[in-house]
């Protein structure tokens, strides 16, 4: 795993600044701390950061052809690259080392643009074509391996593996997008292709960009989307064979590494079963590790330790300080825009507890998404069927007053939370499912906005990220369009996002079979009834899985990497939380209504409600803008 950068000149061959680039390279050293390199030629500079996975000893980059005329920068792994190395020696291409590197650089040469549809694998890469006067830049299909990138007002264009490498560049602007802050304060991140700056954009997944010297603008081009399309009718059984065999193949061509290499294992049902498939696939014992906490509420490493029994795994398990919060300044750091999953605190140390022993692991990450294991889905299920037994005319203003005369109650067990069922249910299916994953709604939002940000804002609301998928969504069915959301926004923007820096802080890569865009794809066909059947998400995977996993693994409570944030704010970062959420960079940044802020943090801590995932979120954006400033006062 690696860190590209780079800078190119639209408009002509002016020179590239060595020590531009080598400073915006030096940013990503925690990507690839084992070597670096840099080529510069008029109009064009690559930078490249190497964490040495495969082909250790001539894998060196940025890479060339023959003739020196088409060069690439690269993060990721290709799996299938072997295949493709052959195909195109077949065509005449000579190779001179056994990386998967070079196979982009021949690909290209082959293909072109249609290279990328050859490729599977997790990737992020530049090309320079000399003859062409060509850059292009891809990203994977799922949007496991990041890209930013931004065009300046000189006709420069410069890219990177993370918003920090680009932010060293002094002609960026950063000025603070509206509709970003808007995004974040509902999503707790900001969704592909915003960033935080108005001229700062993420590559979404399974886009590509082509810039040709001379053409200042260029739009992103999507070569790829998860099709939903159904299979022809099959059994249970064979359907749970199937799901299980490919998962396996998945598995097998991400074990392929010339350096140490194990799993995550939380106890759970998705990196339990990659764990178990790799036991069968290696005459080793496989590498697992997973954190253990202090509360038994969130404590999962006794389930871990029955899967790494029952599979003999070489098994490491650490208790994480229920009072980790040094790292939270530490975020701002590695995530460079506001980010508010507070799951990224465990996620960091499962990756440093990680790297003890590896150099990579695989993960159980997206089969949630893919299978349908939030409970959310459920409850939207049911939303979705009650919707469709009432017109909006009845329906709109029957729950839209229940919902303002019921009464909030978050101590209460969700069925008896009916508040926020009400207030979905008066709405939309998009407007409803929005709802259920909102951290701030929009009543909240409203309040915590000042004039002055509602005002550039014009009426926009993050709303408008669903329609935009939903508009080309290959599927209308209420479980597999919410599916396809969050492959497109959560998934992508707040999973993967949050495992990236997460692992690269560390040096250290990660892979996920469950995100094999050829098993997404063929899942995606699968009945919804054999993802989400009655209460039980993930009906068939765990079906499939019952001869190989306990009972107890497969269908006990989901519980994942919860951080105790309420009892944080009332107690050790009391006075943390109300310095930070009313200092001078928040009061001052014009984007917040202060008597509201005052009201989350005053209400929160004497316990009349819980905000915890608020302030959170309000914490996080502080931490932004306070190291957004410290810099522009260094610069």
């Amino acid at each position: 795993m690696c860190g590209i950068v780079g800078i190119f000149d639209t408009t002509g061959q002016r020179e590239i600044s060595d020590s531009l680039l080598s400073r915006m390279n030096q940013t990503q050293v925690h990507r690839g701390p084992d070597e670096q390199g840099i080529h510069i030629e008029p109009g064009v500079g690559l930078g490249h950061r190497r964490l040495s996975i495969i082909d250790l000893a001539s894998g060196q980059q940025p890479l060339f052809n023959e003739d020196h005329s088409v060069v690439v920068t690269y993060n990721g792994e290709i799996y299938n690259f072997p295949e493709l190395s052959s195909e195109l020696k077949s065509k005449g291409h000579l190779f001179r080392t056994h990386s998967d590197t070079e196979v982009i650089v021949h690909a290209w040469e082959e293909w072109g643009e249609s290279c990328v549809e050859h490729f599977r694998g997790m990737f992020a890469f530049a090309v320079w074509d000399r003859n062409q006067e060509t850059l292009f830049l891809a990203r994977d299909r799922l949007g496991i391996k990041p890209l930013f990138y931004a065009q300046l007002d000189d006709g420069f264009f410069i890219f990177g593996s993370e918003l920090k490498s680009l932010k060293v560049d002094p002609r960026l602007g950063r000025e603070i997008d509206p509709a970003a802050v808007e995004e974040y304060f509902t999503f707790g991140y900001i969704p592909e292709p915003r960033t935080i700056y108005r001229k700062v954009h993420k590559l979404s997944p399974g886009h590509s960009l082509t810039l040709r010297k001379g053409q200042i603008t260029a739009a992103p081009k999507q070569y790829w989307d998860v099709s939903f399309k159904p299979h022809a009718a099959m059994t249970e059984q064979d359907a749970g064979n199937e799901l299980i065999e490919r998962l396996r193949e998945a598995v097998d061509i991400r074990m392929i590494a010339e350096v140490p290499l194990g799993a995550f294992l939380s106890g759970g049902v998705d990196s339990s079963a990659v764990v178990g498939l790799m036991a069968g696939l290696s005459q080793k014992p496989v590498n697992t590790c997973s954190i253990s906490f202090g509360d038994p509420k969130f404590n999962e490493s006794a389930y871990a330790e029955k899967v790494a029994r029952r599979f003999s795994t070489d098994h490491r398990v650490e208790q994480v300080d229920p009072d980790d919060f040094d790292l939270i300044d530490h975020l701002a750091d590695l995530y460079d825009e506001p980010y508010a999953d507070s799951s990224a605190l465990p996620t960091y140390r499962v990756c440093q507890l990680a790297k003890q022993q590896v150099t990579v692991v695989l993960s159980g990450d997206g089969g949630d998404e893919n299978l349908a294991g939030y409970r959310r889905y459920r409850w939207h299920t049911y939303e979705e069927r009650m919707r469709a037994m009432l017109p909006p005319a009845i329906r709109q203003p029957l729950f839209g007053t229940l919902g303002r005369l019921y009464p909030k109650a978050d101590w209460a067990p969700r069925v008896f939370r009916a508040k926020s069922t009400f207030e979905s249910m008066a709405r939309d299916t998009l407007q409803g499912y929005m709802h259920s994953v909102s951290i701030l709604s929009n009543q909240m939002r409203d309040q915590l906005f000042s004039d002055k940000l509602k005002r550039e804002l014009q009426g926009y609301q993050a709303i408008e990220v669903f329609r935009r998928h939903a508009g080309q969504a290959p599927t209308d069915h209420p479980l597999s369009l919410v599916q396809y959301l969050d492959l497109k926004t959560y998934l992508v923007g707040d999973i993967l996002t949050k495992v990236d820096r997460a692992s690269m802080a560390h040096s250290l890569e990660v892979r996920v079979p469950l995100l094999d865009h050829h098993l997404v794809d063929w899942i995606s066909g699968l009945p919804p009834e054999m993802k989400l059947r009655g209460s039980e998400g993930k009906y068939l995977f765990k079906k499939a899985l019952e001869p190989m996993l306990p009972h107890d693994i497969l269908y006990r409570k989901k519980m994942g990497f919860a951080v105790p944030l309420a009892s944080w704010f009332r107690g050790p970062l009391r006075d943390k939380v109300r310095n930070s959420l009313l200092s001078d960079e928040m009061l001052g940044s014009g984007l917040f209504n202060e008597r509201y802020l005052h009201t989350l943090v005053d209400h929160h801590q004497s316990g009349i409600r819980d905000y915890s995932a608020s302030i959170w979120t309000l914490l996080m954006f502080h931490s932004f803008l306070k190291k957004e400033m410290a810099q522009q006062v260094a610069a």
